[in-house]
């Protein structure tokens, strides 16, 4: 239990610090992202559309109750200041 702390390799050489940014490192990285995006799956264009529209239709409602709210508070917000 003493021995948590320390690494496991018992070798005296000082440990290489690797660039992230080295070539090598930069090829892992873009192999692991083609890798994670052959695990995606896409929606198909029915659901698309579905969902775009209910964001379309969410978006024109907010903004006529926004405009309302806005329209009928600055009446009011006049109607003091007169």
């Amino acid at each position: 239990m003493a021995a948590k702390g320390k690494s496991k390799n018992n070798n005296n050489a000082p440990e290489e610090k690797k660039s992230i940014f080295s070539p090598k490192q930069i090829g892992i990285f873009v192999g692991e992202v083609k890798t994670e995006f052959l695990k995606i799956v896409w929606p198909d264009k029915k659901m698309t559309l579905g969902l775009t529209g209910v964001v379309v239709v969410m978006t024109v409602v907010i903004s006529i109750y926004l405009g309302s709210v806005d329209l009928v508070l600055g009446k009011v917000v006049s109607s003091f200041l007169r």
